[in-house]
C-alpha cells in the first residue's frame, strides 16, 4: 500500500530500521530509536515505526550504529573521473620520480596506447609546481604523454605531446591559458595551465568510447553508493556526456544514485550553443525521470590560486603584474549567466579568487535585475577567497556557497604553493565556512572528486577540525571557521537538497519524505571530530531500494523486532 501521509497506524510498513540511532536531521524531533519505509518513503517515526511492523516487514538492525539522511554531493566530475582511473596510476605517487616510474611501467604494459595518460598528481610535488617534459621523456620519448594534476587545472606534458599540439618558442599563450616556459627561455617547459593551453592537447587524444564511459560512470556511482551519497551535481556536462548519463540511467538495474546535470557554457561561442541548452534539458529529463535532471549550467570564472590563475582583486604576492586569469569578460559573463537565468537554469559558477567571486556575484546580479525574482538558487562554487565586502551578498542575492571541505586544511598543496602566492592577509580569510553561514548564507558541501576524496565523512572530519589527517595545526587552521558536525551533516543533506530544488523530497527524514538513507557504524555526533573520516557506511538506501551494505533481512511477525 502506498503511504498517503496519514500515519502508519492503518499500514504494514516495508522496512523498519531499529537498533539504533536516527538522526533525522529536522528540528522538530531530530533523534529517534525507529524508522519505517513503505513504497519507497518515510511512512512513520518513532513508536509508530515500530507499530507498523507486520508479517512481511523486513527489519533492519541498526546494530547500534546511526541511520541518516544520506549525503549529497554538490559539485563532482564522475564521468570524467571514472575516466581517469583508467590510466598511469599516478594519483597515489609521493614524488616527480615516482610519477615517471608509474608512466613508465603503464606504458611498457600498454604498447598499443597511443596516447599514455594519467591523473590526479599533486601540484606540489615540483617546485612551484613547474613540470618538467625531459623528465618524462626519459621514461616515453617516442609517444605522447598527458598528466593532469589533482586539481585538473594544469597539465604536465612530454616533448611529443607539445609536438603534436604544435607549442613551440614562437607559440604564443592563448586566452584563457599559459605555456609555462623554461627559466631564462621562451621554450616551453612542459607545464601548461588552465583550459585555454590544455584543451588543444585535450583535443588529440583518442576518446574512449560509449560503452567505456558508460562503465566508468557506473563504477563511480557504486563508489558514491558506497560512500552514502544518493544525489549528485555533475559540475561539467560536455553533450557527450548526457548521453552516457542516459544510458546508465535507463539499462540494467539503474543507477544507485540520481543527478542533476549542469552543461557547460565557455566563453567561445556561447550564443550559438544557447539554443541547444533547453532542449537537451528535455531530452535528459525525458528520458530518465525521476533519477536524471538538468536545470544548471556551468561557468568558469576563473583558474585555480595553486598554479596562479585565479582572479584576484590585488595582485599575486609572489607575481606583482598579474591578477591571474579571468575566463570571462565581467560584462559577458552577466549576459551570458542573465541569457541562462531567462531559459530557467541555474548558474553554476567556478571562482575561487575574491576578483571571480566578485565577477561571479555581479553577474547573478544582473541577471536578477534584468529578469526579476523568481526562486533561482544560482550557486557560486569553491569561494575560496572572498572579499570582506563580498560576503554578505552572498545572502542578500540569495546565493549558494557550494563549498569542499577537504581543502579547508594547510596541507602541502596550501603550505607550499597557495600561501607563498597570496600571502597572509588573504591566507587568513579562506574557506570562509562559519562566516558565511553567520552572514545568513545557504551552503552545500561537495567534494570536486577527482580532485579531492568524494567520501562525504573526510570533508565532514575537515570542516569540524579544519586540521591534516595528522591533526595538524593543534585546535585547528582558521579555528574562527570551524563549524560543528551537526552543521556540517547538514551542508552534505539538506544543503545539497536545497541547491537540487529538492528540499521537500529528501536532506531530512519526516513522513513523506523519500527513504534516501544511510547507515553509519557509529552516531557520527556521539564520534571524536578525528575519527569521522574512518566511520563505516554500512548501508545506503535510494528511495528505499539498497544500493550499498550487505544485511541479513528478514521479514517479522507484527510482535517480533
Amino acid at each position: 500500500m502506498p503511504y498517503d501521509g496519514k500515519g502508519a497506524a492503518a499500514m504494514q510498513a516495508d522496512i523498519v530500521f531499529t537498533g539504533g540511532t536516527i538522526r533525522t536531521g529536522a528540528a522538530e524531533s531530530p533523534v529517534l530509536d525507529a524508522l519505517a519505509v513503505t513504497d519507497g518513503r518515510i511512512s512513520a517515526l518513532g513508536a509508530e515505526a515500530l507499530a507498523a511492523r507486520g508479517s512481511s516487514t523486513v527489519v533492519v538492525d541498526l546494530r547500534g550504529g546511526a541511520l541518516l539522511p544520506a549525503f549529497g554531493d554538490g559539485h563532482v566530475h564522475p564521468v570524467m573521473g571514472g575516466l581517469g582511473l583508467l590510466g598511469a596510476p599516478v594519483r597515489e605517487c609521493t614524488s616527480v620520480e615516482g610519477i615517471v616510474e608509474a608512466v613508465r611501467n603503464w606504458a611498457d604494459e600498454h604498447p598499443e596506447a597511443e596516447w599514455v595518460t594519467g591523473d590526479g598528481f599533486d601540484a606540489w610535488l615540483a617546485p612551484d609546481g613547474r613540470f618538467d617534459a625531459r623528465w618524462l621523456d626519459a621514461a616515453v620519448p617516442d609517444r605522447p604523454v598527458l598528466l593532469r594534476t589533482m586539481d585538473h587545472h594544469t597539465a604536465w606534458v612530454n616533448s611529443e605531446a607539445l609536438r603534436r599540439a604544435g607549442f613551440t618558442a614562437a607559440t604564443p599563450d592563448p586566452a584563457g591559458g599559459e605555456i609555462v616556459r623554461r627559466e631564462g627561455s621562451v621554450e616551453p617547459l612542459g607545464t601548461l595551465r588552465e583550459f585555454g593551453a590544455l584543451l588543444p592537447v585535450l583535443g588529440l587524444v583518442p576518446q574512449p568510447s560509449h560503452q567505456a564511459h558508460v562503465d566508468a560512470l557506473c563504477e563511480t556511482a557504486a563508489r558514491f553508493a558506497a560512500a552514502g551519497v544518493t544525489w549528485v551535481q555533475d559540475a561539467w556536462v560536455e553533450p557527450q556526456h548526457a548521453e552516457v548519463w542516459i544510458t546508465a540511467a535507463t539499462s540494467g538495474q539503474g543507477l544507485p544514485v540520481r543527478a542533476d546535470l549542469g552543461f557547460f557554457l565557455g566563453p567561445e561561442q556561447w550564443r550559438e550553443q544557447l539554443p541547444e541548452l533547453a532542449a537537451r534539458r528535455e531530452r535528459v529529463e525525458g528520458a530518465a525521470p525521476g533519477l536524471l535532471t538538468a536545470h544548471t549550467v556551468k561557468f568558469f570564472a576563473d583558474g585555480v590560486v595553486e598554479s596562479g590563475t585565479a582572479a584576484l582583486l590585488e595582485p599575486y604576492t609572489d607575481c606583482p603584474h598579474s591578477h591571474g586569469i579571468a575566463n570571462w569578460t565581467p560584462g559577458e559573463l552577466a549576459e551570458a549567466v542573465t541569457a541562462i537565468d531567462a531559459l530557467g537554469f541555474e548558474p553554476h559558477i567556478h571562482a575561487l579568487g575574491d576578483g571571480g567571486v566578485r565577477v561571479a556575484l555581479d553577474a547573478i546580479e544582473a541577471a536578477a535585475r534584468v529578469n526579476g525574482p523568481r526562486d533561482r538558487r544560482p550557486v557560486v562554487a569553491h569561494a575560496q577567497l572572498i572579499d570582506p565586502a563580498d560576503l554578505p551578498r552572498f545572502a542578500e542575492l540569495g546565493v549558494i556557497a557550494n563549498l569542499q571541505p577537504l581543502w579547508a586544511q594547510p596541507d602541502r598543496l596550501m603550505t607550499d604553493l597557495i600561501l607563498p602566492r597570496i600571502g597572509p592577509e588573504r591566507g587568513a580569510r579562506q574557506y570562509q565556512f562559519a562566516a558565511l553561514l553567520a552572514s545568513g548564507a545557504r551552503i552545500a558541501f561537495g567534494s570536486d572528486w577527482p580532485v579531492t576524496d568524494y567520501e562525504p565523512l573526510r570533508g565532514i572530519a575537515t570542516a569540524v577540525t579544519r586540521q591534516t589527517p595528522e591533526g595538524i595545526p593543534e585546535g585547528g587552521w582558521l579555528p574562527q571557521e570551524r563549524i560543528d558536525i551537526a552543521t556540517a551533516l547538514a551542508a552534505y543533506s539538506a544543503g545539497c537538497a536545497h541547491q537540487a530544488f529538492e528540499e521537500k523530497e529528501w536532506g531530512v527524514l519526516r513522513p513523506g519524505m523519500r527513504a534516501d538513507l544511510v547507515h553509519l557504524a557509529a552516531d557520527p555526533v556521539e564520534t571524536a571530530p578525528r575519527d569521522l573520516a574512518d566511520l563505516p557506511v554500512l548501508g545506503t538506501w535510494l528511495a528505499g531500494r539498497r544500493t550499498h551494505g550487505f544485511y541479513a533481512l528478514f521479514p517479522v511477525s507484527p510482535g517480533g523486532r
